[in-house]
């Protein structure tokens, strides 16, 4: 490995800053690999990845091992120094020895929890950010300004340490909508035709949960019509139920036309080829509503899944709500009209910075770091289109 006190013995390539990524889930790895693109083909650079102890951290050795990066065991990261770790998860943090960059897994920092009488937004918390009295990230890396204020009432010792870098999720969305035919011709959907998206998160709250109904029902409705309903599950689900389990639980949709994507594929890809859009409180319905997707929500019943101020709460507080036995194709009809408006403030709580997200994170990694930043730097890539994992 080229990590050790007798890696210079034998790599192939000496001298080289050594990067972290420490991956606690599938999801946050999902996220860290589009931070570490834009530093690991600088040829003074090592990346490698660790996974981290978490709750549900099943497949995320699956998930490394189809990436091709050198893995670390995390007995072992957590024994070695490095020039610079990232991380979008909180677990073990603390062991890493390293300049640490910590950023959000999904649409900037929308999960809040009751505390108390009010609301904590969770990853913006002390529990999360110190350790021993210690701030342990060395930057926080926040989506909008108005993050700055939530970090600076919660944690105000972690203040001089955010920086304000915006969505880099959101800015790869963007990028992408050109190819929306690409997509949708490698999801089989020929031109003219409608495509519905229904998207869920994972837990008791979220549609997958709550919906048992939802997508049989869908499909009678529309596949006679020639519409594509295709499923968004979440990897927690995935990966917290078994791929099986979750594959034979969806069995029945499957055989009367439901399209599957499995977790290895980029959900984004759904969301451009989309042309309506089924979601619940998880961060897809927040990223297909900033594109101008018509969005019906189904909302959880709990008021405190979603932090004051966030593009998740806007969300909720203005899209339609599903509503079971309402035929679906009026609810679109519904939501189309009030789609570019609600995108528009959607966009606004999203990101201070849009378009500027990966030029603002290579900055600060290569800060970290402590070497000069090239000079060049590409412009933001569009998702690939899926080559496998549609059932």
């Amino acid at each position: 490995m080229p990590i050790g006190l007798d890696a210079p013995q034998w790599v192939s390539r000496a001298g080289c800053s050594s990067v972290l990524a420490v991956v606690h889930t599938v999801t946050s790895g999902q996220r860290l690999l589009e931070a570490v693109q834009l530093i690991e083909s600088d040829t003074r650079v090592q990346v490698v990845f660790t996974q981290a102890p978490d709750a549900f951290g099943n497949g995320v050795g699956d998930f490394l091992r189809a990436e091709g990066g050198l893995v670390l065991p995390w007995e072992m990261a957590v024994r070695e120094r490095f020039d610079l770790a990232v991380a979008a998860a909180y677990g073990g943090l603390h062991e890493v020895h390293a300049p640490l960059v910590v950023m959000p897994h999904g649409a900037g920092y929308g999960k809040a929890f009751a505390t108390g009488g009010g609301q904590t937004v969770y990853g913006l918390d002390v529990q999360r950010l110190v350790h021993n009295g210690r701030v342990v990230p060395s930057a926080v890396v926040l989506a909008h300004d108005d993050e700055r204020e939530v970090l600076r009432r919660q944690c105000p010792q972690a203040v001089d340490v955010a920086v304000v870098a915006g969505d880099p999720c959101y800015d790869r969305l963007v990028a992408s909508l050109p190819h929306r035919d690409e997509y949708r011709a490698a999801l089989g959907v020929r031109p003219g035709e409608q495509v519905v998206v229904v998207s869920s998160t994972w837990g008791l709250h979220s549609l997958f949960a709550r919906f048992e109904d939802l997508l049989p029902n869908l499909l009678e409705e529309l596949t006679p019509q020639g519409v594509h309903v295709i499923a968004l599950v979440h990897p927690a689900a995935w990966f917290g139920h078994g791929r099986r389990q979750v594959d034979a639980w969806l069995a029945g949709c499957r055989e009367a036309g439901l399209v599957v994507l499995g977790p290895e594929v980029d959900w984004r890809v759904a969301l451009i080829a989309s042309d309506q859009v089924i979601a619940d409180h998880g961060s897809v319905g927040v990223y297909a509503a900033a594109v101008d997707r018509p969005v019906v929500l189904a909302a959880p019943p709990v008021q405190s899944a979603t932090s004051s101020g966030s593009p998740h709460e806007m969300l909720r507080g203005a899209a339609p709500r599903f509503r079971p036995g309402v035929p679906v194709r009026e609810q679109f009809e519904a939501a189309a009209p009030r789609a570019a408006a609600l995108g528009e403030a959607v966009r606004k709580r999203l990101t201070s910075q849009p378009g500027r997200s990966s030029a603002e994170l290579r900055r600060v990694m290569y800060r970290l770091l402590d070497i000069p930043e090239p000079g060049r730097h590409r412009a933001v890539p569009p998702v690939p289109a899926p080559s496998g994992g549609v059932r």
